[in-house]
């Protein structure tokens, strides 16, 4: 208990000072500050280490080096995080764009984790580093979803419009159910222990769980709905999201999904009970609750994510493998969704863009954070410590880059796609 303390005493102490440092200097977007501070703090310390200055074993940040990450993000906050970032997504603006979140989120995620594999099938060749096709497939399937939780606490304080900050957040939060499925079919071709058709498993991970995050959700605001207490409003929502990632785990569907799908249908339910709500809740406790557990959740994650540096291994070729994360990221990545652009057709892109605008848009918007981590992470079991450390090292390089370098910049590549088409239209 004394050291669970003491170590999110340390991160919310860390929270507080980056936050604070932040808004009177540099001024950036504060999640990824947090990244960025976190990630020198324990670099710095791990140089350090390395040399003999510094020992910090059983220090608070070297207990971090063992962190379970992937256990505390997994099957600890992620379902409340999703459930708070989908409700915020406007319903209306997501059922008119439902066509391009849903092949971007299916159509794009499987594609770029293909041609990720095929192009990192090509590196390994070249640097000799043992890796099957299937295999880098599989790494693909871990870098290639969007994070959901990167995309809606960073994006939504780029300046997008409305429609595309629409599509990012709806992509974002339905295509990890497609990653993991993915994730789960080909790890299972990796380990030799296939029993069920791509298919079969993806109507299993994703229609399965839209069914029980439905269906538990209709009963629970029913729940609700009978009680007007604001307490109790907030304790059943909980239960709801809680319960359907459970179920969802145990029945072996995606509790990502379930979870988006209980934040959604919560949110409408809410907006058209807005009278009676206003009435029962006139201090916003529900609102207010989720806001401040959502903002705590993505500090703390943010800060874990800095300080997954600490778990970096090093690799004879880790100047070659950081330069391929990236470029094969963003290959992969574009050419994904530039497929999908033309089967979604011109008239269904957001915002009147044409296919190049709109892909380079996606692309570049398309940031990674904890759930490519913790998928990596859990490659730990049943990989070769060599390959683990490579598919370590290329994933947490991805998520790196793509939260603090894109997240930066996704603002500028914004008004210069807004520049290419006000030079077309005219």
């Amino acid at each position: 208990m004394e050291h669970i303390l003491v170590g999110f005493l340390f991160i919310l102490g860390l929270v507080v000072l980056i936050g604070v440092v932040n808004e009177k200097t540099i001024k950036i977007s504060n999640d990824i500050a947090l990244v960025l501070f976190s990630f020198l703090v324990a670099g710095a310390f791990k140089i350090l280490g390395a040399t003999g200055l510094v020992n910090f074993e059983g220090t608070v940040i070297g207990n971090l080096e063992t962190f379970r990450f992937e256990e505390f993000l997994m099957d600890g906050i992620l379902c409340f995080m999703l459930f708070s970032g989908a409700s915020g997504v406007n319903f209306n603006r997501f059922v008119k764009n439902i066509k391009s979140i849903s092949l971007l989120a299916l159509l794009s995620t499987v594609i770029s984790s293909f041609i990720y594999g095929g192009i990192f099938y090509l590196l390994n060749l070249g640097l000799g580093l043992g890796f099957s096709v299937w295999l880098c497939i599989l790494l693909g399937c871990i870098v290639s979803p969007t994070d959901p939780i990167a995309a809606t606490s960073i994006l939504k304080k780029a300046g997008l419009s409305k429609n595309v900050s629409t599509v990012i957040e709806g992509e974002s939060l339905f295509n990890d159910g497609t990653g993991v499925a993915v994730f789960v079919f080909v790890k299972n071709i990796v380990n030799d222990t296939s029993d069920l058709s791509f298919p079969v498993l993806m109507a299993k991970e994703l229609l399965g769980a839209i069914a029980i995050g439905l269906g538990l959700s209709f009963l629970m605001f029913k729940l609700l709905r009978s009680t007007n207490n604001p307490m109790l409003h907030i304790f059943i929502s909980m239960l709801d999201v809680m319960a359907a990632y459970v179920i969802c785990e145990v029945l072996g569907c995606s509790g990502v999904i379930a979870s988006v799908v209980c934040g959604i249908y919560f949110s409408r339910s809410m907006a058209k009970n807005e009278a009676w709500h206003k009435v029962v809740d006139p201090k916003d406790w529900y609102e207010d609750f989720w806001h401040i557990a959502d903002t705590l959740f993505n500090s703390v994650l943010f800060i874990l994510i800095g300080f997954a540096i600490l778990n970096l291994p090093h690799h004879r070729f880790m100047l070659l493998l950081i330069l391929g994360a990236v470029v094969i990221n963003f290959a992969a990545r574009f050419l994904g969704v530039g497929a999908s652009a033309l089967i979604i057709g011109k008239h269904k892109i957001p915002n009147h863009y044409n296919a190049r605008e709109f892909t380079t848009l996606m692309t570049w918007s398309a940031l990674k954070g904890g759930l490519s981590l913790a998928l990596a992470l859990s490659t730990k079991e049943f990989l070769p410590e060599e390959s683990y450390n490579v598919v370590l090292i290329v994933t947490s390089v991805t998520m790196y880059f793509t939260i603090v370098v894109q997240g930066l910049t996704t603002q500028r590549i914004f008004k210069i796609v807004e520049r290419w088409k006000a030079a077309r239209v005219k």
